[in-house]
């Protein structure tokens, strides 16, 4: 099943709407859930006893949000949703680089942690082609995540679940994946188990919230004033304990710590061996000091304006802001300085993987017009000369805004 990044059918997705605080004699609130998310039950309980705490009337609908096309769920699509089937949004997934901001919505506080992960089996008997693969979800932020690291063959799966299954099957040393679908495998399947380590990356930290329309915007307040009772008093932790991320420390960024013995076992789920997280088994793109930006022109922005317009905003936003796919502008995608990407390893990626319901099916020079684009976007002044794939695809420029210029 999909995280909801991928489209609620594709990590990566989102959606509700309608009435004001309602008396006990008004229409019930109505709430939807992302088909096919891992934690939609999870979503559904928290739902229940946040409006019940609130006090505010309220029924599960089934069957509000559509499953979208291969690219996702957009702004537009979740705004209608909320305006004629739901009027309020369960398990709706925000972070720093997708905020949703370009849309009618409004969100609670968070009320989970739902952050990616990387996972592996303990003694799986793994083949040679198996221990140099990386199992990701396809078109989510797991992909994003899995494709800056190095010497790896990626296994790109359609479904969360598919993600897990490739470990717990011995097809991939290791899966990328979103942590709510490693808890519903193991509920699944209780004789499994897995090592699990954060994922050092801007995209692996996601909260879930509740969305709301813009006729129920005023229940926000009631709704995270409820939030906030159950958390002082336990009932938020009691309900989604099994589904939280175990616990990190601040000395480890990369992976969990683990506690003073081999491996701690919750669930099923143990912490990953913090000497061997040590090893280096996440590995960054490259920063290479002193590189030049590769020069573009500005004619050939305004072509990769219109081109990101009618390929990459439905999932990115017109203003590059994250949507249903992370923000292709500011801090968590280009920093004032020590990036994590470089242009050529995000040419490399956009060429090879997006847009995600087409991907590597652009010309070489519209992708090219595309990076130049959100350089321009991201603080890079165009220069003489055209940017071309191959300038682009050689490029080991750190990704950073502002840049000196």
């Amino acid at each position: 099943m999909n995280h909801p990044l991928n489209s609620i059918r594709a990590a990566g997705m989102l959606a509700a709407c309608i009435a004001l605080a309602p008396s006990a004699s008004d229409a019930a609130v109505k709430i939807c859930t992302f088909p096919g998310s891992p934690s939609a039950a999870l979503d559904r309980s928290v739902a229940q006893a946040v409006f019940a705490r609130a006090n505010i009337t309220a029924t599960i609908v089934s069957h509000g949000i559509g499953e979208g096309d291969d690219d996702g769920v957009s702004l537009k699509e979740l705004d209608k949703t909320l305006a004629r089937d739901c009027d309020v949004i369960a398990g709706f997934p925000r972070s720093a680089v997708a905020d949703a901001s370009g849309g009618k919505m409004q969100f609670s506080r968070g009320y989970l942690r739902a952050g990616y992960v990387s996972i592996e089996a303990p003694g799986s008997d793994l083949k040679d082609a198996a221990k140099r693969t990386v199992a990701a979800t396809y078109a989510s932020p797991a992909q994003l995540i899995a494709v800056q690291q190095r010497d790896v063959t990626l296994d790109l799966e359609n479904t969360s679940a598919s993600t897990v299954e490739a470990v717990a099957n011995g097809r991939a040393q290791r899966a990328i994946v979103w942590y709510p679908a490693v808890v519903a495998y193991r509920m699944a399947h209780p004789e499994r188990s897995f090592t699990v380590a954060t994922a050092d990356s801007p995209y692996a930290d996601w909260q879930l919230t509740f969305a709301f329309g813009d006729r129920t915007a005023t229940l926000r307040t009631r709704i995270d004033d409820a939030l906030t009772s159950m958390t002082n008093d336990g009932r938020l932790q009691a309900l989604t304990r099994q589904w939280a991320l175990p616990e990190q420390t601040a000395s480890a960024t990369r992976y969990l710590d683990m506690p003073s013995t081999a491996q701690s076992t919750r669930s099923g789920i143990m912490l990953a061996d913090a000497n061997a997280a040590r090893a280096g088994r996440f590995i960054k793109v490259a920063n290479e000091g002193g590189a030049e930006p590769p020069t573009f022109e500005q004619a050939q922005t305004t072509h990769g304006k219109t081109l990101y317009s009618s390929s990459c905003a439905k999932c990115h936003g017109a203003q590059l802001q994250g949507v249903t796919a992370p923000a292709l502008q500011g801090p968590a995608f280009a920093p004032p300085s020590n990036s994590h990407l470089t242009v050529g390893g995000i040419f490399t990626y956009m060429t090879t993987n997006m847009p995600a319901d087409r991907p590597g099916k652009m010309k070489d020079q519209d992708y090219a017009d595309i990076m130049a684009f959100l350089l321009m976007s991201n603080g890079y002044k165009p220069g003489g000369a055209k940017m071309t794939a191959d300038s682009a695809r050689a490029s080991k420029l750190p990704l950073n805004a502002g840049p000196a210029r």
